[in-house]
Protein backbone atom coordinates (compact mmCIF):
# COMPACT_ATOMS: atom_id res chain seq x y z
CA UNK A 1 0.00 0.00 0.00
CA UNK A 2 1.65 3.40 -1.14
CA UNK A 3 -0.87 6.39 0.21
CA UNK A 4 0.62 9.54 -0.06
CA UNK A 5 -1.20 12.86 0.95
CA UNK A 6 -0.21 15.65 -0.27
CA UNK A 7 -0.32 18.62 2.44
CA UNK A 8 0.97 22.32 2.60
CA UNK A 9 -1.00 26.14 1.95
CA UNK A 10 -3.27 26.89 -0.94
CA UNK A 11 -0.95 27.60 -3.57
CA UNK A 12 1.59 25.37 -3.16
CA UNK A 13 0.85 23.16 -6.04
CA UNK A 14 -0.78 19.65 -4.05
CA UNK A 15 -3.06 19.17 -6.88
CA UNK A 16 -1.14 20.10 -9.88
CA UNK A 17 1.74 18.17 -8.68
CA UNK A 18 -0.51 15.46 -7.40
CA UNK A 19 -1.98 14.75 -10.68
CA UNK A 20 1.88 14.68 -12.43
CA UNK A 21 3.11 12.08 -9.62
CA UNK A 22 -0.14 10.21 -9.50
CA UNK A 23 0.18 10.33 -13.78
CA UNK A 24 4.32 9.52 -13.67
CA UNK A 25 3.81 6.15 -10.67
CA UNK A 26 0.76 5.02 -12.56
CA UNK A 27 -1.09 6.13 -9.14
CA UNK A 28 -4.90 7.19 -8.75
CA UNK A 29 -5.41 10.72 -7.58
CA UNK A 30 -7.58 11.93 -4.98
CA UNK A 31 -8.54 15.80 -4.65
CA UNK A 32 -10.00 15.77 -1.36
CA UNK A 33 -11.41 18.81 -1.88
CA UNK A 34 -13.54 17.73 -4.94
CA UNK A 35 -14.92 14.67 -3.21
CA UNK A 36 -16.07 17.24 -0.38
CA UNK A 37 -17.57 19.18 -2.60
CA UNK A 38 -19.69 16.18 -4.53
CA UNK A 39 -20.56 14.77 -1.16
CA UNK A 40 -21.56 18.38 0.27
CA UNK A 41 -23.49 19.45 -3.16
CA UNK A 42 -21.78 22.89 -3.47
CA UNK A 43 -18.16 24.35 -3.58
CA UNK A 44 -16.44 24.68 -0.67
CA UNK A 45 -16.83 28.62 -0.46
CA UNK A 46 -20.71 27.93 -0.27
CA UNK A 47 -20.41 25.46 2.35
CA UNK A 48 -18.17 27.58 4.24
CA UNK A 49 -20.68 30.13 3.90
CA UNK A 50 -23.66 28.35 4.46
CA UNK A 51 -22.62 26.10 7.46
CA UNK A 52 -19.38 28.17 8.95
CA UNK A 53 -16.31 26.47 9.42
CA UNK A 54 -17.04 24.56 12.51
CA UNK A 55 -19.14 22.74 10.14
CA UNK A 56 -16.86 22.47 7.02
CA UNK A 57 -13.68 21.23 9.04
CA UNK A 58 -16.20 18.44 11.17
CA UNK A 59 -17.03 17.42 6.91
CA UNK A 60 -13.77 18.05 5.78
CA UNK A 61 -12.55 15.54 8.62
CA UNK A 62 -15.38 12.77 8.01
CA UNK A 63 -14.31 12.72 4.30
CA UNK A 64 -10.66 12.35 4.75
CA UNK A 65 -11.71 9.38 6.88
CA UNK A 66 -14.45 7.83 5.19
CA UNK A 67 -12.89 7.77 1.41
CA UNK A 68 -12.11 4.69 0.13
CA UNK A 69 -8.30 4.82 -0.68
CA UNK A 70 -7.20 2.98 -3.36
CA UNK A 71 -4.06 0.96 -2.93
CA UNK A 72 -1.56 3.21 -4.56
CA UNK A 73 -3.35 6.89 -4.53
CA UNK A 74 -1.41 10.63 -4.55
CA UNK A 75 -4.19 12.51 -2.18
CA UNK A 76 -4.47 16.33 -2.46
CA UNK A 77 -5.78 18.00 0.91
CA UNK A 78 -6.99 21.64 2.03
CA UNK A 79 -4.35 23.57 3.31
CA UNK A 80 -6.08 23.55 6.40
CA UNK A 81 -7.00 20.05 6.82
CA UNK A 82 -3.87 18.95 8.52
CA UNK A 83 -4.37 21.52 11.14
CA UNK A 84 -7.46 20.04 12.91
CA UNK A 85 -8.12 17.00 15.21
CA UNK A 86 -5.86 14.63 15.05
CA UNK A 87 -5.52 14.57 11.23
CA UNK A 88 -1.25 14.88 11.06
CA UNK A 89 -1.64 11.37 12.88
CA UNK A 90 -4.36 9.35 11.01
CA UNK A 91 -2.67 10.77 7.33
CA UNK A 92 0.52 9.70 8.90
CA UNK A 93 -0.66 5.62 10.25
CA UNK A 94 -2.57 5.68 6.74
CA UNK A 95 -0.36 5.93 4.12
CA UNK A 96 3.33 8.87 4.41
CA UNK A 97 2.68 12.31 3.98
CA UNK A 98 4.70 14.99 2.02
CA UNK A 99 4.71 18.99 2.83
CA UNK A 100 5.44 20.85 -0.40
CA UNK A 101 6.81 23.98 1.50
CA UNK A 102 7.46 27.74 -0.26
CA UNK A 103 8.27 31.16 1.62
CA UNK A 104 5.54 33.06 1.92
CA UNK A 105 6.58 35.82 -0.80
CA UNK A 106 6.53 32.52 -3.48
CA UNK A 107 3.00 31.27 -2.26
CA UNK A 108 1.71 35.23 -2.88
CA UNK A 109 3.05 35.27 -6.08
CA UNK A 110 1.13 32.21 -6.93
CA UNK A 111 -1.98 33.51 -5.14
CA UNK A 112 -1.92 36.85 -6.32
CA UNK A 113 -4.41 35.72 -9.54
CA UNK A 114 -5.59 32.87 -8.42
CA UNK A 115 -7.37 30.59 -11.39
CA UNK A 116 -10.21 29.19 -8.84
CA UNK A 117 -11.80 31.60 -6.45
CA UNK A 118 -10.28 31.69 -2.95
CA UNK A 119 -12.31 34.01 0.08
CA UNK A 120 -10.02 34.01 2.70
CA UNK A 121 -7.90 36.02 0.24
CA UNK A 122 -10.56 37.96 -1.22
CA UNK A 123 -8.47 41.83 -2.01
CA UNK A 124 -5.48 40.73 -0.37
CA UNK A 125 -2.54 41.75 -2.69
CA UNK A 126 1.23 42.57 -2.46
CA UNK A 127 2.46 43.46 0.73
CA UNK A 128 -1.15 42.57 2.86
CA UNK A 129 -1.50 39.38 0.71
CA UNK A 130 2.34 38.30 2.09
CA UNK A 131 1.36 39.48 5.62
CA UNK A 132 -2.04 37.62 5.78
CA UNK A 133 0.29 34.05 4.94
CA UNK A 134 2.81 34.55 6.89
CA UNK A 135 0.26 34.97 9.98
CA UNK A 136 -1.14 31.44 8.55
CA UNK A 137 1.63 29.81 7.92
CA UNK A 138 2.90 30.54 11.61
CA UNK A 139 -0.05 29.01 12.76
CA UNK A 140 -0.03 25.93 10.23
CA UNK A 141 3.61 25.32 10.49
CA UNK A 142 3.87 22.91 13.21
CA UNK A 143 1.29 20.56 11.39
CA UNK A 144 2.78 20.62 8.28
CA UNK A 145 6.12 20.09 9.86
CA UNK A 146 4.54 16.76 10.89
CA UNK A 147 4.71 15.18 7.86
CA UNK A 148 6.84 12.56 6.92
CA UNK A 149 8.90 14.22 4.23
CA UNK A 150 9.18 17.85 3.06
CA UNK A 151 10.19 19.18 0.02
CA UNK A 152 11.13 22.48 -1.74
CA UNK A 153 8.11 23.68 -3.72
CA UNK A 154 10.25 25.53 -5.61
CA UNK A 155 12.27 23.56 -9.27
CA UNK A 156 10.11 20.47 -8.57
CA UNK A 157 9.77 17.22 -10.70
CA UNK A 158 8.09 14.47 -10.59
CA UNK A 159 11.46 12.66 -10.43
CA UNK A 160 11.90 15.06 -7.13
CA UNK A 161 8.69 14.33 -5.62
CA UNK A 162 8.78 10.25 -6.11
CA UNK A 163 12.75 9.91 -4.86
CA UNK A 164 11.58 12.22 -1.76
CA UNK A 165 9.47 9.29 -1.17
CA UNK A 166 11.38 6.68 -2.37
CA UNK A 167 9.31 5.60 -5.27
CA UNK A 168 10.45 5.77 -9.07
CA UNK A 169 8.42 7.73 -11.31
CA UNK A 170 8.00 5.81 -14.79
Amino acid sequence: MNRIFLIGFMGCGKTSWGKKLASGLGYDFIDLDHVLEAHAGMTIPEYFSAHGEEEFRKLESEILKTTEYPENAIVSTGGGLPCFFDHMEWMNSHGQTLYIQLSPKALASRLENPKTARPVLQGKTGDELVAFIEHKLAEREDYYLQATHTINGIDLSVEKLAEVIGLKAT
